[in-house]
């Protein structure tokens, strides 16, 4: 299999995951040298660029992957400060993926599956008032995205849709392999493995970490903020689920998933309560808060649930109590 972004969030869990009960090998590729955590757990680890078409080629030639999970992207914050370059990566990148997958499947004659992880972002509610009313929004609703990052993750979607289509009408020539394309859109993402790189849903774990270190943190949203997230094991489980399960049991190429949707007040209290000494204010970030308000309070995940079984772990007391917090607190506490 292929993993690229592979240093990031979520390539750390599903390294982790992978390494201790995978029978594929792992080829990675980044444009940084994968963290000594887990660089021993891949197999082949490749430094490079997903727009270097050269460097795809050449794991053309040497392997044979049947499962991409395309994790490479510039996040939702550092597109709108570099939109140009985060058209470069995020879609000039992924075709340049999708163009590898489907060379590899006609090369070795079998479907490639291609999980590709997708974000909120996608959404775009005009205002706090509809917001408000749209209650859990279905994956075809307010898909009118306010940022570069979700333009780009929702043209991806689309153009992943369409190399599933070309797969689907060839799927009577077994002989032919093609791009078996599957999407999360993600929501709010959080790890207590890594630390925070300032991500438009980065103020749930800057608070933590910031209250394990003793520091004040002026939380950049409002308190009444909501939006919904998910503790990172559950997304790893979610891409896993996905990857795994029958093609004829899937309805839709993109799939909502979430797990809690607490304000940013309610986040709050709970780090406060967690750590007694902890400093919380309010700074808000207009142009942040712009980038939340336009995503849902929360999504409908009931065709994730009824086609391929998911179901998140972690709600949002036990995400915070029992994984976020304590481990986040052992790493500051060791250091």
């Amino acid at each position: 299999m292929l993993i690229t972004g592979a240093g990031g969030e979520i390539g750390h869990g599903l390294i982790a995951r992978l390494a201790g009960g995978n029978n594929r090998r792992i080829v990675t590729l980044d444009v940084s040298p994968l963290d000594a955590s887990i660089a021993p757990q891949v197999d082949r680890e490749i430094t490079g660029s997903i727009l270097d078409k050269a460097i795809l080629e050449r794991v053309l030639a040497e392997f044979e992957i049947d499962l991409v999970f395309h994790l490479a992207a510039l996040l939702s914050t550092r597109s709108e400060f570099t939109p140009v370059t985060a058209h470069h990566v995020n879609v000039e990148g992924t075709l340049n993926l999708l163009e590898f997958a489907q060379h590899e499947a006609e090369s070795h004659g079998r479907p490639v599956v291609f999980m590709y992880p997708s974000s909120i972002a996608a959404y775009g509610m005009p205002d706090l008032d509809t917001k408000a009313r749209a209650g859990r929004v279905k994956e075809d609703e307010w898909t009118h995205p306010t940022t570069m990052y979700g333009c780009n993750k929702l043209y991806c979607e689309q153009l992943g849709t369409y190399y599933a289509r070309h797969y689907k009408q060839l799927a009577a020539e077994p002989a032919k392999g093609r791009v078996d394309f599957r999407c999360v859109r993600f929501p709010g993402l959080i790890s207590a493995l890594t630390v925070p790189s300032g991500g438009t849903s980065d103020y749930a774990p800057e608070m933590i970490h910031a209250a394990a270190k003793g520091e004040p943190y002026a939380c950049f949203v409002r308190p009444d903020t909501r939006i919904p997230f998910m503790a990172m094991p559950d997304g790893v489980d979610a891409l896993m689920a996905l990857a795994a399960a029958p093609r004829d049991a899937l309805t839709r190429t993109a799939y909502n998933v979430a797990a809690f949707n607490p304000s940013a007040e309610e986040i709050r209290d709970v780090v406060v309560t967690a750590f007694p000494g902890a400093r919380v204010t309010w700074d808000n970030d207009l142009k942040r808060q712009g980038i939340v308000d336009s995503w849902p309070a929360d999504v409908d995940d009931s065709a994730a649930r009824r086609d391929w079984g998911f179901a998140p772990r972690y709600d949002f007391r036990r995400a915070f109590t029992e994984y976020l917090i304590p481990t986040i607190r052992k790493r500051y506490a060791a250091a």
